[in-house]
């Protein structure tokens, strides 16, 4: 379906109502954004009726794209990546300068930080995180707990990588590193490393990761355990309210890198750029390298 101004929970919901089933018998692989235009598969369980008819469903804000059957739901994560183009409107910067920048991106990557829509309304999921942590807030609410978790792992995750990158380290490989591959979220320990590895990294096949935080002995060993460790002891609020969840520790790569990239100019002066990302990784990340973005509730 194509929806605008609606989030893919938003959409699901109406799906579900529309169906007249249960909202847990409507799935999708990930979410997106509300104020987008923008196109996933939903999956519905209706064994033995037909089809809907598309103009059953749809909205002003919902335009169904196709319906076809299948034997399997759509589970959460189970997608490839996403395909984004998103117009740069009323830039202050010539296209020249955004030209060069574009090139930095996609030849180097930026680091592959959780974006802002990870931590709520102003951010304030990780403070949320923390009263849960201390016992100072309780919700009974599933969702919201998990949501409240992944912001707090995805702080953590962020400041490692922005303590390396102010160390220069972020795109500069250690003793006792853990690479990861990207397409598959593969990792190779550093037990189980052949010794080409940072020529490897070089050529862009395999990057450097961060933790995620949970319980357990950190993955990595020597240098950057000691580095990941210094890092942690700053914030033993999160370290031990991670810990108590019981999560267990996991890696992230450092480094996002766009594919197809593309940059072009309109006649009205906006940018429109283009490229693909792999799923669990932020179009902002890569856009904050790119222009100082401003919020208009207007538009």
């Amino acid at each position: 379906m194509e929806k605008r101004n609606l989030d893919s929970n938003a959409a699901g919901a109406h799906l579900a109502d529309a169906l007249s089933i249960r909202r847990r018998l409507v799935s999708h692989c990930g979410l997106k954004d509300r104020h987008a235009v923008t196109r996933q598969w939903f999956s519905a369980h209706l064994p033995g009726q037909d089809s809907p008819k598309p103009s059953a469903l749809e909205t002003d804000n919902l335009r169904i794209l196709r319906v076809t059957r299948n034997t399997r739901k759509l589970r959460r994560g189970t997608h490839i990546g996403n395909r984004f183009s998103i117009q740069l409107r009323q830039p202050e910067f010539p296209f020249k300068q955004a030209v060069k920048r574009w090139q930095a991106i996609t030849m180097q990557g930026v680091p592959n930080i959780f974006g802002p829509q990870r931590f709520g309304y102003q951010g304030n999921n990780v403070t949320k995180a923390l009263a849960m942590f201390a016992g100072d807030f309780e919700t009974r609410d599933r969702l919201l707990r998990g949501l409240l978790i992944s912001a707090a792992r995805s702080h953590l995750f962020n400041t490692m990588v922005a303590e390396r990158t102010t160390r220069a380290l972020w795109d500069s490989p250690l003793e006792g590193e853990v690479y990861g591959i990207t397409s598959n979220r593969s990792l190779i320990l550093p037990d189980r490393q052949r010794g080409d590895e940072r020529q490897r990294f070089a050529q862009g096949l395999i990057e450097i990761t961060a933790p995620l935080w949970g319980t357990g002995k950190l993955q990595s060993t020597q240098e950057v355990r000691l580095l990941e460790q210094e890092i942690a002891s700053h914030y033993p609020k999160l370290t031990v309210g991670l810990e108590a969840c019981g999560l267990k520790q996991e890696r992230r790569v450092m480094r996002l890198r766009p594919e197809s990239p593309s940059l072009e100019a309109h006649s009205n002066g906006d940018i429109q750029c283009t490229f693909t990302l792999p799923k669990g990784t932020y179009a902002t990340s890569l856009l904050r390298e790119l222009a100082i973005l401003s919020n208009n509730d207007q538009t």
